[in-house]
């Protein structure tokens, strides 16, 4: 009896590994593919917070650069 349960438990494994192995494959894609969909969704996440940070920053300096102007015409006023 001991006998075959081994057997059952070797056929159980020899099947595990034998799935495992057409599996695999299928999971190395997916697991590709969703990572690629990660990886463009937070570029696309950092790339549009980066945008609005910058626009930010772009606004400043050109408020700057007009308040220095019209400071520099007072002054050769």
């Amino acid at each position: 009896m001991s006998n075959s349960n081994e057997t059952s438990g070797d056929k159980s494994q020899d099947l595990r590994s034998r799935l495992k192995q057409f599996a695999q494959p299928l999971v190395d894609s997916i697991d590709t593919r969703l990572r690629d969909q990660v990886d463009h969704r937070v570029d696309e996440r950092v790339d549009a917070s980066l945008s609005a940070r910058l626009s930010v920053i772009e606004r400043a300096i050109a408020d700057l650069d007009r308040e220095l102007r019209e400071l520099k015409d007072r002054l050769d006023s």
